[in-house]
């Protein structure tokens, strides 16, 4: 086994999905899958344990998050090369992604050699974004108004994406392991930060900006 190859964590909570890109990126030279995981804690707990030079995240996980997920290893690691690979085409999620600390944002329903590129790109210490995330980033970007995106930290959104998904505030402190006060706070920052003074007004806004059907 070459001492060159570059060892890779999946995470995806589907093992279907996980069994085909594994396919795909081990009939890469210089690419070994060494570890998957099913959902964000798995990804953290195998990250410190088995330290694979890239972890390829999905966003849709049970529990926490991959925002939160990345946000995470970013904190324990600085230098954790992470891509995400997942089905949201929606700008916002590679804006908080990337500012979480992800090296990349390739989207499900790019062609395998995109994939394969993206990886060999966050590998060798580049940026890669799939062509139609890029489009939706220029677009954004010309729109003129300002999106949950902009204006939330990685943990705010992670939030919202969770107050979303209709989680108590119980159920959001558990996940992520804070206090409901925490929670409480955080979920009026947000209102306070978008401009909303309800909850109705909040999920309004995330239909507006194509969130609550990516969450």
């Amino acid at each position: 086994m070459s001492t060159a190859e570059a060892t890779i964590l999946l995470v995806d909570d589907h093992s279907v999905v996980r069994e085909g890109y594994r396919s795909v990126l081990q009939k890469q030279p210089g690419l070994r899958v060494i570890a998957e995981a099913a959902d964000g804690a798995e990804a953290y707990r195998l990250y410190k344990s088995e330290a694979p030079d890239l972890v390829i995240m999905d966003l849709s996980l049970p529990g926490i998050g991959g925002i939160e997920a990345v946000r995470r290893i970013r904190q324990w690691d600085k230098a954790a090369r992470i891509l995400v690979f997942t089905m949201h085409e929606n700008a916002g999620f590679a804006v908080q992604a990337i500012r979480a600390g992800a090296r990349g944002y390739v989207t499900k329903t790019s062609p395998p050699e995109t994939l394969v590129r993206a990886v060999k790109d966050v590998l060798a210490g580049k940026i890669a974004i799939s062509p139609d995330i890029d489009h939706e980033l220029a677009l954004s970007r010309i729109s003129g108004e300002s999106s949950a995106a902009d204006v939330l930290t990685p943990r705010e959104f992670e939030v919202l994406r969770l107050l979303l998904a209709e989680n108590t505030t119980e159920q959001i402190a558990e996940t992520l392991h804070v206090s409901p006060k925490t929670v409480a706070n955080l979920h009026s920052l947000i209102k306070d930060k978008l401009g909303v003074g309800s909850d109705i007004e909040l999920v309004r806004l995330a239909l507006r900006q194509g969130l609550l059907t990516e969450v």
